[in-house]
């Protein structure tokens, strides 16, 4: 059958202007995720608008060969993003859960992709394509299992991200409570003068750890097998989308061997519309940098450093901070150097204490990011085979 004779495009829907709804825009919506990550309340005055049940897809580069859409599983209504396209099924002969996974195949991503036209950079699907789409569904008690086998998946990457979340605020408090607030053990009976601690001094980021831009691997070098690569576009929610890492041969590997990274190792993205985002590897997988990926230098054991350099950074908002730097430029760039300025308040045994204590939890925050991205694995690998019926249900 046609795609547009069982799944809709932009359904009409009445929202009031100036009424407060659900609203998610495109930067709050993680890489197939099934939910936004952050749902707001704003006042409507355009947008395309959806409601419980829909499917909501990028229409435009990058964000469409990243990933980027979610399912309303627990909005009402809505809107979001003009950069939006919004599905759901004309009838009940195809199941809402089963069009969000359908909707993640490469066939119809592919497809997508193919038409998309306008500038460089900018381009965005030919809603055309959906004319001449063939699809095969299966019966929907079918369609209802294949869901409920996939959502199995995602419901368990939710909860690791709940609990990463709690861990990662948890962090903050204490973070903020010692360096910022200046309410660290002993703090009532320490002098405190313009904003230092007696025993504490102002330094930079830099005297702390060290950031050093990746190794400028040559395109010619680019394998689909080998050693994986991180690049900006690999830096995404505080963490390292490996879904997509290209990579190079071992030869020209040991060539940027300085550029290794183990679990734990924090970088940051110093060029592009990511400027400034930071993640942690979770993995333990030989990986490398590339360039415009700054690495920094924790040592043999970056866990041991970790918690109180990523909560610096958090709390100085790193993103916005490196934008900073950049203001009137076309293209957002960051050096090691301006990274390195960061001022920071500085106490070796209150450091050292806080990292000592935020350990157990940056540990587990990396066992359950590598857990989350096996689960990632297993659905993307059931996925095709569960739609195509490969895998009988």
């Amino acid at each position: 059958m046609r795609f547009l004779d069982c799944i809709e495009i932009n359904p009409t829907i009445k929202l009031e202007k100036g009424k407060e709804y659900p609203f998610v825009e495109m930067a709050n919506v993680d890489i197939y995720a099934r939910e936004p990550k952050i749902v707001e309340m704003k006042k409507y005055s355009s947008g395309v608008k959806f409601q419980k049940g829909d499917t909501i897809v990028s229409r435009i580069e990058p964000c469409l060969q990243n990933g980027k859409g979610f399912y309303a599983k627990n909005i009402n209504e809505g809107f979001g993003s003009t950069e939006f396209l919004v599905f759901r099924p004309k009838n009940e002969k195809t199941d809402n859960d089963f069009l969000y996974y359908l909707l993640l195949t490469d066939n119809i991503r592919k497809n997508m992709i193919g038409s998309m036209t306008g500038a460089t950079g900018r381009q965005r699907v030919n809603n055309d394509i959906f004319n001449s789409l063939d699809l095969s569904l299966p019966e929907i008690e079918i369609q209802k299992r294949i869901a409920g086998m996939l959502s199995a998946y995602d419901d368990l990457i939710e909860n690791n991200h709940k609990q990463i979340k709690l861990l990662e605020e948890a962090a903050m408090r204490l973070y903020k409570e010692w360096f910022i607030n200046l309410r660290f053990p002993g703090y009532e009976t320490t002098k405190i003068v313009d904003g230092v601690p007696e025993g504490w001094n102002k330094c930079n980021l830099g005297f702390y750890a060290k950031v050093k831009s990746g190794y400028a691997f040559k395109s010619s070098w680019w394998k689909q097998n080998g050693v994986p690569v991180i690049k900006i576009k690999d830096i995404q929610d505080n963490t390292v989308n490996l879904s997509q890492l290209d990579c190079v041969d071992m030869g020209n590997a040991k060539k940027a061997k300085d550029f290794s990274v183990v679990a734990g190792d924090l970088l940051i993205a110093m060029t592009g519309a990511t400027t400034g985002k930071i993640a942690i590897v979770p993995i333990v997988d030989d990986m490398l940098v590339n360039q415009r990926v700054g690495k920094f230098f924790l040592g043999e054991n970056p866990i041991e450093k970790l918690p109180f350099l990523y909560c610096t950074l958090q709390e100085a908002n790193s993103y916005n901070w490196a934008l900073n730097f950049a203001n009137g430029s076309a293209q957002p760039n960051i050096s090691p150097t301006q990274i390195e300025s960061l001022e920071i308040l500085f106490s070796d045994y209150f450091i050292g204490l806080y990292n000592e204590k935020m350990r157990p939890s940056f540990e587990s925050i990396i066992k359950l990011r590598r857990l989350v991205e096996k689960l990632k694995q297993a659905r993307n690998t059931m996925l095709p085979k569960l739609i195509s019926r490969e895998i009988e249900v």
